[in-house]
């Protein structure tokens, strides 16, 4: 990856563009490096666009001496530059799928073309393999879903997007105006009905506590899972009644237990909390430093709430099946564990939360995302009146008899 140092000289702003080349036999790195000097009147915007694609250019030409210039790149080589300038704006589990896709997929179907020989029909004989059966190897069935299909080609549509950005090719051949994509069905908010969300409650109580708190605060909250298992008690404002949340934990595979920032921008935020809930999280408290001390050297926690067995953060995996196992137990209608949060939004909804108040309080930057509760809450409403109507008015025949 280059390493590009900004200068200011007498002559103005330069860039110095250092790119490794490798070891020699002694072990020293070999670097190559070129300046670059931008023109008076660019744009800082201007500036980062060209910049960008200098340093593309420089890179592909020293590697290997393989290319002559960027006409030449093939999209093999260029996802791995697009990998690496995109790295620090990625989610790390977004960044993991991302490199799947383009490992997996991408490379192997069309790495070998150059990239200004990419056209729309490439793109849409893309768009065809992913939605033909045998495609999946996952052992969730034969096709992708239209979702899965379109989140997919976004990965290459990213990739084409960027070259297109740093003036590599003229047209955006991804541009999706041209070409046909599998229609995409928004599926239903799953929530538990208020006499569903009562009889969880109930059984709760034959739980252990950890797992209790741990539903309560799902519901109550309405936090994400990954800002759940990411909760550390200096989180928890015992006087206030208030929990901060700020991290979410991630784990890919073969690696431990990570944290990042949340989700959006206002997924940082303050959630405040019932006082039951307060009291339930005093006596695990007090739960879990007895096990703390019983534990002795064993335990390695750095102050999580939700943990493993020796005080290390709970996998984000594990409420996902402690969930699941719990309401097969209690024989509840099996529901996402991600249900509790859009339980929680349509239990404030219901109540009559100003719904600004909801989309603050689950973290949501755009008010749309919120207004989706608002039309789940719409035909839980009209299927409610159907009923009153069922149980008020008698059978359609009867009344046509009375008619008579």
């Amino acid at each position: 990856m280059a390493n590009i140092t900004r200068r200011e000289g007498k002559n103005g702003i330069s860039y110095r563009i250092k790119v490794s080349c490798g070891y020699d036999t002694t072990g020293k790195q070999i670097t190559k490096t070129m300046t670059w000097r931008p023109s008076s009147s660019m744009s800082a915007r201007q500036i980062e666009k060209e910049l960008n694609r200098i340093v593309v250019e420089f890179e592909a030409k020293i590697s290997g001496g393989d290319y002559a210039d960027t006409q030449n790149i093939k999209l093999t080589d260029f996802c791995d530059k697009y990998l690496e300038m995109v790295g620090d704006t990625l989610a790390p589990t977004t960044k993991a799928f991302y490199r799947n896709v383009i490992e997996n997929i991408i490379k192997p179907s069309l790495g070998h073309l150059k990239l200004n020989a990419i056209k729309p029909l490439h793109a849409q004989q893309f768009i065809h393999m992913l939605s033909e059966e045998g495609i999946r190897t996952d052992g969730k069935g034969d096709k992708l879903s239209p979702a899965t299909v379109k989140r997919y080609f976004t990965v290459l549509k990213s990739i084409m997007a960027m070259a297109y950005k740093l003036d590599l090719i003229e047209k955006n051949p991804t541009d999706t105006t041209k070409l046909t994509m599998p229609e995409v069905i928004e599926p239903e908010i799953e929530i538990f009905t208020k006499e569903e969300a009562a009889q969880m409650l109930s059984c709760l109580t034959d739980e252990p506590l950890s797992f209790q708190v741990l539903i309560h605060l799902a519901i109550v909250t309405g936090c994400r899972r990954g800002e759940l298992v990411a909760l550390k008690w200096n989180a928890v404002d015992f006087s206030s009644c208030s929990i901060t949340v700020k991290l979410s934990n991630y784990k890919l595979k073969g690696d431990n237990v990570r944290s990042k920032a949340p989700k959006t921008r206002r997924s940082a935020r303050e959630v405040a909390v019932p006082e039951y809930l307060i009291e339930m999280l005093k006596r695990y408290r007090s739960a879990q430093e007895a096990e703390k001390r019983r534990l002795g050297d064993k335990w390695e926690g750095e102050g999580w709430i939700f943990t493993q067995w020796n005080g290390k953060p709970m996998n984000p995996q594990t409420p996902t099946k402690q969930f699941s196992k719990f309401l097969e137990r209690n024989g509840i209608p099996h529901r996402k564990f991600h249900a509790l949060r859009h339980t929680s939004a349509t239990l404030l909804l219901l109540s009559g939360t100003n719904i600004k108040n909801v989309a603050s309080r689950l973290g949501h930057t755009q008010l749309s995302t919120t207004n989706r509760y608002v039309h789940a809450l719409r035909d839980a409403d009209q299927t409610a009146a159907k009923t009153f109507e069922a149980l008020i008015l008698p059978p359609v025949e009867t009344r046509k008899k009375e008619v008579k």
